[in-house]
């Protein structure tokens, strides 16, 4: 995530939650993307890194957990610059300029010189983030995907330039004898019926039978993962995109929540703060006075009781704005009182690492260790095969 400062409800409901929840079912990493940040605001970087401790902050505030995922910040590994740069020995120009981002972003910031290198090579770094942990799966939105699919392509590319290692064939066979008998025949099995049927449900059988070996290492596994499908070692695994439910969590005009709308509700802001803004927010224009019928449709509040609301409450909502039998405030009543109680536990935890920011500085140097670790592994193995290794 970029480091905007503060977050705010958009964040929280559009990726927030979904990472809290992925945190207990997979080995995450969420990192402050700085150096992604620089792309866009080289010209100012005195925000940076107050907004990075700051979103920081609100990320533990929220339950994004150091104990359960590592948090770290960008820039703080500078592996992923390294593999940044070897990837664009092999990355097509053209492959950068078709992302669909590229010229979208050039055009919504048209005050903004972004003819530099390293916003035409975002992408590219994204990439590098993503395959220097090797991951399986990538959160993304819908608007995301393409970035991912570049992932693919490049880690696709990297494979087939450095994965035929000499005597390839030699070592998978004698990597599949690890497994044991009894899991080697099966393994074999699978491959034909792959390889010579197109048999994509034996694919998906020999990949799980790979995933569950425990004796045998991570270079042989993706030694065997390649050998399965025909090709060389894969050295940088392909990622998945993990589409996240698009954010529902409107901004108090109707509008998307963007702090570029000043429409936002902040996650640490103050309760009376919170009760003003939800009170004064616009309704229905039609209901000019109390008596006039509305249509909650035309309404930025009833975008609120979609996401807080039970049923029942959105029942008595859609009746009594329509006969004028509850007044907008009325309406607004139990919108402010669920936000409220949905804030006020994060305003709360936000304030132990307010007062203690050593704390928070420590998870991060931490989390920086955990990350460089795995990617430090990764950078070895693609030095080798690129002909950097000197030791």
């Amino acid at each position: 995530m970029r480091p905007t400062g503060q977050l705010h409800l958009g964040h929280y409901h559009g990726v927030l939650k979904n990472w809290e929840k992925l945190q207990h079912e997979y080995e995450c990493f969420f990192f402050v993307a700085d150096w992604h940040a620089l792309t866009t605001h080289y010209d100012d970087p005195s925000i940076i890194q107050g907004s990075v401790w700051d979103m920081v902050v609100d990320w533990l505030a929220v339950g994004i957990n150091p104990g359960a995922a590592r948090l770290f910040i960008q820039s703080q590994v500078p592996e992923h610059a390294e593999l940044h740069t070897l990837l664009s020995m092999i990355t097509p120009l053209g492959w950068l300029e078709r992302v669909p981002s590229f010229k979208d972003q050039q055009e919504k910031l048209k005050e903004k010189d972004l003819a530099t290198y390293g916003f035409l090579g975002y992408p590219l770094l994204q990439s590098a983030d993503i395959l220097i942990y090797k991951a399986g799966m990538v959160p993304v939105g819908e608007d995301q995907v393409a970035h991912v699919e570049l992932t693919r392509e490049v880690a696709r590319r990297f494979n087939h330039l450095y994965g035929r290692e000499i005597g390839f064939e030699e070592k998978a066979e004698e990597a599949a004898k690890k497994m044991g008998k009894k899991n080697a025949k099966l393994y074999r099995d699978l491959r034909k019926r792959y390889q010579e049927q197109g048999d994509d449900e034996a694919l998906a059988t020999a990949r799980a039978l790979l995933d569950d070996q425990q004796n045998i290492t991570r270079g042989d596994r993706e030694r065997l993962f390649g050998y399965l499908e025909g090709g060389g070692k894969v050295i940088l695994p392909e990622p998945q995109s993990l589409l996240t439910p698009a954010s529902k969590m409107p901004g108090l005009d109707g509008q998307k929540m963007s702090k570029s709308y000043n429409n936002t509700i902040s996650l640490r802001e103050d309760a009376e703060s919170v009760d003003k803004k939800l009170r004064t927010m616009p309704t229905d224009p039609a209901r000019a006075r109390r008596t006039d019928p509305g249509d909650p449709a035309k309404c930025p509040v009833w975008e609120f009781h979609q996401i807080y609301s039970s049923e029942d409450t959105q029942k008595w909502v859609q009746e009594g704005c329509k006969s004028a039998g509850i007044g907008c405030l009325d309406c607004k009543g139990p919108i402010i009182e669920a936000v409220l109680a949905e804030l006020a536990p994060i305003r709360e935890r936000a304030v132990e690492f307010i007062e203690n920011p050593q704390l928070v500085r420590s998870i991060i140097t931490e989390g920086n260790e955990k990350a460089r670790t795995v990617a430090r592994e990764t950078l070895e193995e693609v030095r080798q095969v690129m002909g950097l290794n000197y030791k």
